[in-house]
């Protein structure tokens, strides 16, 4: 099968089976719905349950940010082929096409008796049913050096897309040719396997052309490359030979920014002119603060029929934040498709009907080894009955052979096709 067709196959997956199941809602004032988060899950979620709704469920989405901002093709910015007015979009298509409530605020409080949300303003809004998306956040508890005053304004993880990647960037401007950037790799999970090697890519084909005495060192806590590794390994040999270092199980314990160094369990300590600090990972603050939180308090088991929590009635989880069946990624493509699952499901409790009992996701990651060329991993998932969970479908999906300009402009066009899929 060529590529192009599975990747449309997979589309075509990932939307149908949501559907099955779905029956139109009477227009009117209808259920209240709140979605925390207006990332990939959230407003995929959003969008999808006022459209196969007919606008019959009232839905309001909470977001403190102006605008959304693609985590995916961020690394982009990193390396200096894109800006970061490039991967933003605007959310008025979810309100002005499709009748979102949007509410710019943070949730404080969620109380599942009353079923209600606080907010950071202080109003309070009530909830029919709710679904919580709120990405990750960071465990900063296992750096202590990071709470010193100072810390995090001069050291970036710059793993949620916006300032932080423009302060990157600018840090790595100023950096001088010689100098060395250090980048940390937390043990899995975290959110987007591949990325880290990607933005080591990024940084390394700057330097290239603009700093070529420079380094770049890869500090990963894992045992090996997470994702792709491979097709890494064969770009940093050969594009980037004598500029990238690869060191497995180097776990960071801590980070002194005033001296721009790093502390290990089992190695020594590590300075560099420029310090990419990716912590440790769990799901996003609301999520664990509400109890959400079941899977060693960092990580939302759910229900993988309707993404409702295993913790609280009435609740759902999607995204990032959520204990992952085996083999699939925390992505942007994957919140996607839980937000589309998850709205069917939804939909059906809110009006009788049957949920879907055989949802199947589809993922497609990709990954630039320079600004123009890229390499993919696919996937396709369906839900197991017997193991109650997803499983990854024998024979679907696969990696890139090679990396190539092609699937440069595949990538660019799956990002155009899912920002549009999210928030048109």
């Amino acid at each position: 099968m060529q590529r192009r067709n599975f990747l449309q196959m997979g589309s075509a997956l990932g939307l149908g089976t949501v559907l099955s199941g779905c029956a139109s809602v009477a227009s009117g004032n209808g259920p209240k719905v709140v979605v925390i988060g207006g990332g990939y899950g959230g407003a995929t979620a959003a969008k999808y349950l006022r459209m196969w709704s007919d606008g019959g469920i009232q839905v309001t989405l909470i977001e403190p940010a102006a605008s959304f901002i693609s985590c995916p093709l961020s690394n982009l910015v990193v390396g200096g082929s894109k800006t970061l007015a490039d991967i933003t979009s605007s959310y008025d298509g979810l309100v002005k096409r499709h009748g979102v409530q949007m509410v710019r605020d943070r949730v404080v409080s969620v109380d599942a008796g009353k079923r209600s949300v606080k907010l950071a303003g202080g109003a309070e809004l009530p909830y029919d049913r709710l679904i919580v998306s709120p990405g990750v956040d960071f465990m900063w508890e296992t750096l202590p050096g990071m709470a010193k005053p100072g810390a995090k304004e001069a050291v970036m993880h710059a793993w949620k897309a916006g300032e932080q990647t423009a302060t990157l960037r600018k840090q790595l401007e100023a950096m001088p040719d010689g100098g060395v950037f250090a980048m940390s790799i937390p043990l899995a999970p975290y959110r987007c396997p591949p990325g880290p090697y990607e933005r080591a890519c990024q940084v390394a084909e700057y330097f290239s052309k603009a700093k070529p005495k420079s380094k770049v060192i890869i500090l990963d806590a894992n045992e090996d490359v997470t994702s792709k590794g491979p097709l890494f390994k064969k770009a940093w040999a050969e594009r980037y030979a004598g500029i990238v270092e690869y060191r497995n199980k180097h776990a960071v314990t801590d980070v002194d920014a005033a001296t721009r160094t790093l502390k290990f369990e089992f190695n020594d300590d590590l300075k560099a002119n420029v310090l990419n600090v990716i912590p440790n990972m769990r799901a996003g603050e609301i999520a664990v603060q509400t109890g959400l939180a079941t899977a060693n308090k960092r990580w939302c088991e759910v229900d993988f029929l309707t993404f409702e929590s295993k913790a609280l009635p009435n609740v759902h989880v999607i995204g990032d934040s959520i204990q992952i069946a085996p083999g699939m990624p925390k992505s942007g493509h994957m919140a996607n498709q839980h937000g589309k699952t998850c709205a069917a499901a939804v939909i059906a409790l809110l009006t009788g009907k049957t949920v879907n009992a055989m949802p199947i996701y589809n993922n497609t990651c990709y990954s630039f080894v320079s600004s123009e060329d890229v390499v993919h991993v696919a996937s396709v998932h369906r839900y197991d009955p017997e193991k109650k969970t997803m499983v990854t479908v024998a024979g679907s999906g696969g990696v890139s052979v090679a990396a190539n300009e092609l699937e440069g402009r595949y990538a660019h066009a799956w990002a155009r096709n899912i920002w549009a899929d999210t928030l048109s």
